[in-house]
């Protein structure tokens, strides 16, 4: 989208505010509920995964990471396996549909039995990284439970504390960036109930990585934090992280090995 769309006339301001708020100034439109495609109420045993997107990326982003690896997951065919992506700043809509996913006898509640038996993977990056600590704690207040969070050089305030709702989560980051730099250390609320499997430094002093899909804009301040978005092993490692929680339950072994 070019910046004349932005706002009205190419101004000076909209190329100031792109670093900022990202490809299309999204912050100006927004994510609406029907560009989710998953059919609700799903069938009890299937999964919701919702990658949220960071740094106000419209939830569509092509040169998102979130974005991608969505998209690669859909490709699988996997049965009984939806996927969306959530703007990190729309955890109302993934709420919506967190509720409509799993409300089964259509009464506009969760019940016990359809919070139990929800099946329930959030990842993001950056701004969505904290965005998924955040919902996680605010379905904890639903009683909902959430089988894995990931969070990608997770930026924002209290994404380090992982509420005990959540079966195990991941952290992946980076300490190369000047100015922006991923949440360091994850740890769980009550270890009894959380596994922290694990939280994964990532360098890039040495690793060349392709960022000629991303547009200069996005790169202002943040050349170590673009790497991370267009790391194709930081991706590989969250699809596997989200497609072990999935193919352990779908085995019936313990969620946590």
């Amino acid at each position: 989208m070019s910046f004349r769309s932005c706002l009205p006339g190419p101004t000076i301001l909209c190329l100031l505010m792109m670093p900022l708020f990202g490809a299309g100034c999204a912050l100006f439109y927004g994510q609406t509920f029907e560009t989710f495609i998953t059919p609700t109420p799903l069938v009890v045993d299937e999964y919701l995964v919702l990658g949220f997107l960071g740094g106000l990326e419209a939830w569509n982003g092509e040169d998102q990471g979130v974005r991608k690896l969505a998209l690669q997951l859909r490709a699988k065919n996997l049965p009984g396996v939806h996927v969306e992506t959530v703007e990190d700043r729309k955890r109302a809509l993934a709420l919506e549909l967190i509720r409509r996913a799993f409300d089964r006898n259509w009464d506009g509640l969760l019940d016990e039995q359809e919070r139990r038996s929800a099946r329930l993977i959030l990842y993001g990056m950056s701004f969505g990284g904290a965005a998924v600590v955040k919902l996680a704690r605010q379905l904890q207040a639903m009683d909902v439970p959430v089988l894995l969070t990931v969070q990608v050089d997770s930026v924002g305030r209290d994404d380090a504390v992982i509420p005990a709702n959540v079966a195990a989560a991941a952290n992946l980051y980076q300490t190369d960036g000047m100015f922006i730099r991923g949440e360091r250390t994850i740890r769980a609320e009550d270890p009894s109930k959380t596994a922290i499997l694990g939280n994964f430094h990532f360098t890039y002093e040495g690793k060349k990585i392709d960022l000629s899909a991303i547009p200069w804009y996005k790169l202002i301040f943040r050349v170590a934090h673009g790497k991370m978005n267009a790391d194709p092993d930081v991706w590989a490692q969250v699809g596997k992280l989200i497609m072990d929680a999935i193919s352990r339950r779908g085995s019936g072994q313990p969620v946590i090995p």
